[in-house]
């Protein structure tokens, strides 16, 4: 059954099980079966390229998927967690994931969280060379860390479409800038001087990022660790993380994420990657779970301004921030469906969808054309499986909605599981502070 199907039968099930109601006018669902899919795409992708019994460790950006039932999921297919700060790394221990199968970024990590990483086992790559000075004090002396220390670079390959993406700038705040003057050498003795010092990582940006750009980022690393092994005499830098940052296709539901391409094209392009002498560890977030979620929100009323048809719903920036302040770089494909959660059909209007945020640029979808929306109508945001309902935006102080998981065949209707429960008021009341 396509991923279309069984989003019409989820939409159903929201609303055979009374989850839209006035008190919650909108729901996030994530198609489980489109997320295993993808996992075992990406499983598939590298085992491909990779040399017999080469370590491959693929974690789950965190960000990109906050809940700790989907953690838990993606543990399950395989999928370790890549954290960037002490409330991501405290949700992936809350779903299970073993202490190795964890790898921690930060541009600003405290030294209480690196004595954590290093206590417990977690892999963590500096980001620079004030946090190295730090782990001198916690892994320069004594037994080896119990878990690997790497070092981030930035080769500075330049941005890609969306800037605020682009990690790989010239003047980027993550890692190490790389051709700085005296960079590459400040890099090679920081290796040669901490002998526990084993891994090096590179991220060079997400969502509008080339592949071929990616790629090169992943060749500067390969080949700064190939130097410095030389230089040391030995393999002491033993596992390359080259990141994640795999870009989404958001104009329809046929493309899925292109992980077979980018681990052919890294085999082309650094062929030394997969012969076996590098473990790796990659951190794909965004494209593992974008496809597989939607967001659907009653349509509450619809009028006309200067001449335009307008819908009011419920989903505007506090589920979907990027696409309301940024829609040249986030847009996203808005479906329509009638208040018995059958897809709308008839001649396209163009049309605005608002969400009910209290500003005039709270819009999810500008002069759209779609079937003619009225009161009581449903709208889903597609492919917002990734970000969109797991890191809520503050504004109104409106309540988080309910995300709920489901899975679909022919032989009924969509089965759901709750993966967040819907914020109360009084829990939304108290972290307001009224509880103060």
């Amino acid at each position: 059954m396509v991923l279309p199907t069984r989003r019409d039968l989820a939409v159903r099930a929201v609303l055979a099980r009374g989850l839209l109601t006035d008190d919650q006018p909108l729901a996030a669902l994530l198609d489980l079966r489109a997320v295993q899919d993808a996992a075992t795409a990406l499983h598939a992708a590298f085992a491909e390229v990779t040399a017999p019994g080469q370590p491959v460790l693929h974690t789950f950006a965190v960000k990109a998927g906050s809940l700790v039932p989907v953690l838990r999921l993606l543990d399950g297919f395989g999928i370790g967690c890549e954290v960037a700060s002490p409330g991501e790394l405290a949700l992936a221990r809350a779903a299970g994931v073993a202490p190795d199968r964890i790898v921690l970024d930060s541009p600003a990590k405290t030294p209480a969280e690196l004595r954590e990483a290093v206590s417990l086992g977690i892999a963590l790559n500096a980001d620079n060379p004030q946090e190295l000075t730090r782990l001198d004090a916690l892994a320069g002396s004594g037994p080896p860390p119990a878990g690997p220390l790497g070092l981030r670079i930035n080769p500075q390959l330049g941005g890609g479409t969306i800037d605020a993406m682009s990690t790989a700038t010239a003047t980027s705040k993550f890692g190490v800038a790389l051709r700085d003057p005296g960079a590459r050498d400040w890099v090679r003795r920081a290796f040669l001087d901490r002998p526990w010092l084993t891994r090096l990582h590179c991220h060079v940006g997400s969502q509008g990022m080339a592949l071929g750009a990616m790629a090169a980022g992943v060749r500067a690393t390969y080949e700064l660790a190939e130097e410095i092994n030389e230089a040391a005499g030995r393999r002491q830098i033993d596992t390359l993380d080259i990141g994640g940052g795999l870009p989404v296709d958001f104009t329809s539901d046929d493309n899925g994420p292109p992980f077979r391409e980018y681990a052919r094209l890294l085999r082309e392009t650094v062929p030394g990657l997969f012969d076996g002498r590098y473990g790796l560890v990659t951190e794909f977030g965004r494209s593992l779970l974008a496809k597989a979620g939607f967001i659907l929100a009653r349509v509450e009323y619809t009028k006309s301004a200067g001449g335009r048809p307008i819908a009011l719903t419920h989903a505007g920036a506090q589920v979907a921030v990027r696409t309301v302040f940024v829609p040249e770089s986030w847009p996203i494909r808005v479906a329509a469906y009638d208040a018995e959660g059958r897809p709308k059909s008839g001649p396209l209007v163009r049309q605005d969808v608002a969400g009910p945020c209290c500003f005039a640029g709270d819009l999810v979808a500008r002069d759209r054309p779609l079937p003619e929306l009225s009161p009581g109508d449903l709208v889903a945001l597609l492919d917002t499986g990734a970000y969109y309902f797991s890191t809520p935006f503050g504004y109104n102080a409106l309540p988080r909605p309910g995300v709920y998981g489901y899975a679909a065949d022919d032989d009924g209707p969509a089965v759901l599981t709750t993966l967040r429960r819907p914020q109360t008021m009084d829990e939304l009341v108290a972290e307001y502070g009224g509880d103060c």
